[in-house]
C-alpha cells in the first residue's frame, strides 16, 4: 500500500508524526508550511527529522509533485491533524496547494480519504464541510481520544486516535486496547 499523510497546521502534530512512525507500508508525506512552523514546538522534531520518517515527501507549494495528478496510484490519504482551514478547501473544491489539490485527487479518483479533523469547537459552517466531506465519500474522524483504555500519557491519547486511523485504513495494529465485553456485574 501506498499511503499519503498531509500533515496541516492544526495543533496535534504528534498525530501525523505519529501516524508515519506506524504505517506499516510505504508513505508519502506532505506538509503545510504551517505544520513546518509548529513541527519544533509540538513534537521537539525538525521539519528533516519528520520527512525523514516518511519514504518520499513534499512541500505544501510544490504542485508539480506527482501528487498532485491522478495519474500518480497511491491507496489512500489521511490528513492527520486537520485544520478546519484544510478540511474547508477541501469540502469546496479548492486545490490551491499540494494538500489540498491531492485530497481532490482521492476525492475525484475514488481512493480513500480520511480526514482527522483537530479543531474544537466546531461551527455550524465547518460542520456543514465534514458532511459534505462525508457524502463525497471521505471519512470524518475528529482527533477524539477514548478513556476505557486507561490511558497513562499523552502518548497512549496519540495512539488511539492513530490506531482508529489506521483501522480505517484495514491495517494492523496494537496501538491500543480494543473494548471487549466484561464479565463484570454492574449493578
Amino acid at each position: 500500500m501506498r499511503i499519503v499523510v498531509g500533515i496541516s497546521g492544526a495543533s496535534g502534530i504528534r498525530y501525523g508524526v505519529r501516524l508515519i512512525e506506524s504505517l506499516s507500508c510505504e508513505s508519502l508525506l506532505i506538509m503545510s508550511s504551517e505544520a513546518m512552523r509548529m513541527c519544533k514546538e509540538e513534537t521537539g522534531m525538525s521539519v528533516d527529522e519528520v520527512f525523514s520518517k516518511a519514504e518520499k515527501g513534499w512541500r505544501n507549494d510544490d504542485l508539480f509533485s506527482p501528487l498532485a495528478s491522478g495519474s500518480t496510484r497511491f491507496d489512500a490519504m489521511v490528513i492527520c491533524p486537520c485544520s478546519t482551514s484544510t478540511m474547508s478547501k477541501v469540502a469546496c473544491g479548492i486545490a490551491d496547494n499540494l494538500l489540498t489539490r491531492t485530497a481532490a485527487v482521492a476525492l475525484k479518483e475514488r481512493r480513500r480519504l480520511v480526514v482527522v479533523l483537530r479543531e474544537t469547537p466546531l461551527s455550524t459552517i465547518h460542520l456543514r464541510n465534514m458532511l459534505t466531506l462525508s457524502e463525497a465519500g471521505a471519512t470524518v474522524m475528529p482527533a477524539c481520544p477514548a478513556f476505557y483504555p486507561k490511558p497513562d500519557t499523552v502518548d497512549d491519547m496519540v495512539d488511539f486516535v492513530v490506531g482508529r486511523v489506521l483501522d480505517q485504513l484495514d491495517l494492523d495494529h496494537d496501538l491500543y486496547r480494543r473494548w471487549s465485553d466484561s464479565d463484570g456485574d454492574y449493578r
